[in-house]
């Protein structure tokens, strides 16, 4: 593991850490800005350097939406199997900028590209991890009909990860849309079951039932702000939304 800084302590071991195609996206909202992943991987090799265990599942919405094909008729299957070619991009992009900073990063694949990156074996993905490799899973699930929020609960599951961590651009989970009710209120620590009783947008159904039924609990946080990301790990300050069994269960900031 790598030396850990003094003031600095990783609360997690292994994380999963889900984020947007549009992360990678520049000013004009698609496409692959060379910037952006390397801001990202600067976020990333901060808590790499705590001694975590980072896996990272991406989208491809700056790419391509599966969505959109549909709308004009494609099949949702070819429709979203370009999605999942789409997250290869992604994730060879954050790799090269991850590799330019030091940090050594495999990409694995759930649709084989043999040539390109490796297939994703849940085995040598954990295997990656413990010898401080960053592993980028791209393909989503390999299966039409599924979101990478869903590839993420499931990969999470599958490495024994010990949180999911979605990457947006809020700091949290909030009561209502903050952008349309002043009032509402972003929750520190909320449970699964009052997140479906309140049928508040975490992550889409299927990734969230999974995580609830597996005790997988999720970080919701604003990764552009600041150092959110490294103070979440780090743990000395609270930071976005933990959604978890129970305890502090609708606990709403001050």
């Amino acid at each position: 593991m790598p030396e850990q800084n003094d003031q600095h302590r990783s609360v997690y071991q292994r994380i999963i850490l889900k984020l947007s195609g549009e992360a990678l996206a520049g000013s004009q909202g698609f496409g692959i800005d060379p910037d952006r992943a390397e801001e990202i991987a600067t976020k990333v090799k901060a808590i790499h350097d705590l001694g975590v265990q980072i896996a990272i599942v991406i989208g491809a919405g700056n790419l391509w939406r599966g969505s959109t094909g549909v709308e004009r008729g494609m099949e949702q299957s070819t429709a979203d199997h370009m999605g999942m070619i789409g997250t290869v991009m992604n994730g060879l992009a954050l790799q090269d900028a991850f590799e330019r900073q030091g940090v050594t990063t495999r990409v694995q694949t759930a649709v084989q590209m043999n040539s390109v990156a490796e297939p994703y074996i849940r085995l040598r993905a954990i295997r990656h991890l413990e010898k401080d490799r960053v592993v980028i899973i791209a393909g989503g699930t390999g299966n039409p009909y599924f979101t990478t929020d869903t590839a993420a609960a499931l990969r999470g599951m599958e490495i024994n990860a010990d949180i999911v961590i979605k990457a947006t651009k809020v700091n949290g989970v909030y009561s209502a849309d903050p952008n349309k009710d002043p009032s509402a209120k972003r929750f520190d620590h909320i449970t699964y079951q009052e997140v479906l009783d309140r049928k508040l947008e975490v992550m889409d159904a299927t990734a969230f039932t999974l995580c609830a039924e597996h005790k997988l609990p999720i970080l919701v946080l604003n990764f552009w702000e600041d150092d959110a990301l490294l103070h979440a790990i780090a743990g000395y300050q609270e930071v976005g939304t933990l959604v978890s069994e129970g305890g502090g269960a609708g606990r709403a900031s001050t």
